[in-house]
């Protein structure tokens, strides 16, 4: 349990979906508060392999650093249980699917909602290898679609509605750029090549 005195920014809660008021969500968008809420965690197992009780995970942002007493009213009124401080936004987002847990059941990433303005990008720096992966996943992408123009290519991350990958793109558009030109230009030489019509078979057009 959290000391009384204690203040943070950041907090997280548990809340379960057979006990809350039915206008939860309502409620919690009335606070103003920047909130990311898991999917529904319906299949977690306790140490013994029996089933947990279905609940959410919910984080809320502040504006700055709040009492334990202040956020525990607001838990009591969605007759949640009492809060815990935060000190990583992302590593508590992470755990909304169990990324970094593979023994854990995985939740889509897609079922996390927001409320307010809550977004994952103003609370953490992607690490290298992240970083570096998602270009990859960009490059393997243009292939696969046979873009050819960078346009395309912002249409459709945007379209996609894949924050991460519109993050990485327009913070590397250099990259992008230049690998969607080679690429067209590596096809288009093909049929403009010097000396590619010397190759052709005896009677063909010349």
């Amino acid at each position: 349990m959290a000391s009384n005195n204690v203040k943070k920014r950041y907090w997280v809660f548990i809340l379960y979906p057979e006990s809350a008021p039915t206008n939860w969500r309502d409620i919690l968008q009335e606070t103003g508060l920047q909130c990311a809420i898991s999917p529904l965690h319906d299949k977690d197992l306790d140490p013994t392999g029996e089933p947990k009780k279905a609940h959410y995970h919910v984080i809320c942002c502040y504006s700055g650093p709040t009492t334990y007493n202040s956020v525990k009213g607001l838990t009591e009124s969605l007759c949640a249980p009492i809060p815990q401080p935060l000190e990583q936004v992302r590593g508590m987002y992470r755990y909304f699917t169990h990324m970094d847990n593979p023994e854990k059941f995985q939740y889509p990433e897609s079922e996390i909602t927001t409320i307010n303005g809550f977004s994952i990008l103003d609370f953490t720096e992607k690490t290298r290898s992240e970083v570096l992966k998602i270009r990859r996943d960009v490059q393997s992408l243009i292939r696969d679609a046979d873009i050819t123009e960078f346009s395309d290519l912002l249409d459709l991350i945007s379209d996609s509605d894949d924050l991460d990958r519109y993050d990485v793109v327009t913070s590397h558009p250099f990259l992008f750029v230049n690998y969607i030109s080679s690429r067209r230009h590596r096809f288009e030489g093909k049929s403009t090549r010097p000396g590619a019509n010397a190759m052709a078979p005896e009677g063909a057009d010349r």
